[in-house]
């Protein structure tokens, strides 16, 4: 039975499945490509067996899934494409309309978190920013991640640029994990040589596109409108590691959901065994 892995279909994870589908790292899975938003409703439903999903996906359901060790997505100060881009200052934002981008739950979640903590209150529309700007539309701040973000992050009608990756630093001095890897329990039951094989290559790759991260800034380049150099910068503020650090940061992210009524209770974190 071939293993079934999801991949964010954004840059920032290139460094980890160029290697794979290049053939750099051999191995016998099929990948399904889509934004976290879609890959978190794969998983749920039990289509897709490993995955890299939101951080939130797995606080929402750890009873589903075991949390893949030593790989994630996330910053340890400016992460550059997860943007609150606003026309006023941010505590300007009180009772304003915020446009968050359909394709994130960790980041939106994150944002809910960091307005909380600021007792900034506004209100929330789900919307494809990049169309609405391309209509003359101008909401008074948009919410937006991944290569968007990276598109848009100079665009001069949003002169205020929050990069939450590093407001989480400045507030807690913790990394900010907004991706993780995760397994269906019921697919390790069923298949647990196939999905440690799968897991072990993810790995693989993982430490071979961090070895080659210049050529990973190259190859990004090709296909956005940064430069080779902003997009070595861009890699250089990432995290893909998941250590004592990274899982302190996401346990207290989850304390701080669950402090504001975002989830139901802290998860307990458990990893493929």
């Amino acid at each position: 039975m071939t293993v079934r892995i999801g991949k964010i279909g954004y840059l920032n994870v290139l460094p980890i499945y160029h290697p794979i589908e290049s053939g750099i790292i051999g191995h016998g899975f099929s990948i399904v490509s889509g934004p976290p938003s879609a890959l978190n409703r794969l998983m749920d439903a039990g289509q897709l067996d490993i995955s890299a999903a939101s951080s939130i996906e797995y606080a929402r359901h750890p009873e589903k899934y075991y949390l893949v060790p030593d790989i994630a997505i996330g910053s340890r100060g400016p992460v550059q494409s997860v943007l609150l881009l606003s026309r006023c200052p941010v505590e300007e934002l009180h009772g304003q309309t915020i446009v968050v981008s359909a394709q994130t739950h960790t980041s939106a979640a994150l944002l809910r978190v960091l307005l909380a903590e600021w007792q900034i209150e506004p209100t929330f529309v789900t919307g494809d920013a990049t169309a609405m700007l391309s209509t003359g539309h101008r909401p008074q701040a948009i919410l937006c991640i991944g290569d968007e973000a990276l598109n848009l992050r100079f665009h001069p009608d949003y002169p205020v640029r929050t990069d939450l990756g590093e407001a989480w630093r400045n507030l807690t001095g913790l990394p900010f994990i907004f991706g993780v890897w995760i397994v269906q329990r019921t697919s390790f039951e069923r298949n647990g040589p196939a999905i440690r094989q799968a897991c072990a290559a993810l790995l693989a790759a993982k430490c071979w596109g961090e070895s080659n991260i210049a050529a990973m800034c190259a190859l990004a380049a090709e296909s956005s409108c940064l430069s080779q150099a902003e997009m070595c910068s861009y890699f250089d503020g990432l995290v893909y590691d998941l250590g004592p650090e990274e899982i302190a940061g996401m346990t207290l992210f989850y304390q701080r959901l669950a402090h504001n009524g975002f989830i139901d209770a802290v998860p307990a974190l458990h990893f493929l065994p």
